[in-house]
């Protein structure tokens, strides 16, 4: 792993969010990089609110948080199946882990990860050892590297366990992000000498989602990207090459997956973007 993602994939307007707040990605400790995509830390003095919107992705976080004078909480944030919006006001900060997909399971091996799925938990409820004082110390330091190495702490004391079906759903995924032609679930099944059914219960249990719903979450984070940083904000995209590009039958399957998924239609979002 050559250092944390650097793109802004699943942010909606992603340049009027970092104006606002310091956002940043850190590496984990080497023995969790297997099972993590990065941490990610938020925090904000804001004089005005500000609405922060998420098309998420198919990962669980642990999510360790701060607003204002309220004492710090901890919450595992299963795979969100709708826009995510958090309204920023005042003073607050964020510490994230996000997981590979896939990658959660070891350290919480009792449960499917489609138990989490759509919710948001308090993490006493799904791990061990995620008291008060476990959490104050990720989320109260000032310096960045203080709440790097506490997270590093509390996910090396939960002694997650190696899997092979994490690692063979983590591979999976990231075929599906990576490879623009894995259109379809029954193509994928049959690369991998399975059944759809099978496929999909290692989905199901591993990641805590369907398969069809990964490689459609990812082909919308691409149309959020292009619609965002192509041509002219977006608003020169030749929608229709994009949608055959992404595997979509026509431009109109991706406009109204697009708008159900961030609430406009792409090209009412490039020209916003573009404004």
């Amino acid at each position: 792993m050559a250092g944390p993602r650097t793109d802004t994939q699943g942010i909606v307007e992603a340049r009027e969010l970092f104006a606002r707040v310091d956002f940043r990605r850190c590496e984990p400790a080497p023995e969790l990089r297997p099972y993590l995509e990065h941490y990610w830390l938020i925090d904000w003095d804001l004089t005005e609110p500000y609405a922060s919107h998420v098309v998420p992705h198919p990962c669980v976080n642990m999510v360790f948080q701060r607003f204002g004078d309220e004492p710090a909480w901890a919450e595992v944030a299963g795979i969100g199946l709708e826009l995510f919006t958090q309204k920023l006001t005042g003073l607050g900060r964020v510490c994230g882990v996000m997981f590979r997909p896939g990658g959660f399971r070891p350290f919480a091996p009792k449960w499917p990860v489609s138990e989490w799925t759509g919710r948001r938990v308090p993490l006493a409820d799904v791990v061990t050892g995620a008291g008060q004082s476990a959490v104050d110390a990720v989320v109260l330091p000032d310096q960045q590297d203080a709440r790097v190495a506490a997270l590093d702490a509390f996910l090396l004391g939960l002694a997650p366990q190696p899997d092979p079906h994490a690692l063979h759903a983590m591979e999976l995924v990231e075929e599906v992000r990576s490879d623009r032609s894995v259109r379809r679930v029954a193509e994928l099944a049959a690369a991998e000498g399975v059944s759809a059914r099978s496929l999909q219960r290692l989905f199901a249990t591993y990641v805590g989602v369907g398969p069809k719903w990964v490689i459609l979450r990812y082909r919308i984070h691409e149309a959020l990207d292009r619609a965002e940083y192509g041509d002219n904000g977006g608003c020169g995209l030749d929608w229709a090459a994009l949608a055959a590009e992404l595997g979509y039958s026509d431009q109109a399957h991706l406009v109204r997956d697009f708008t159900a998924t961030v609430g406009v239609p792409p090209t009412a979002y490039a020209r916003a973007g573009a404004a």
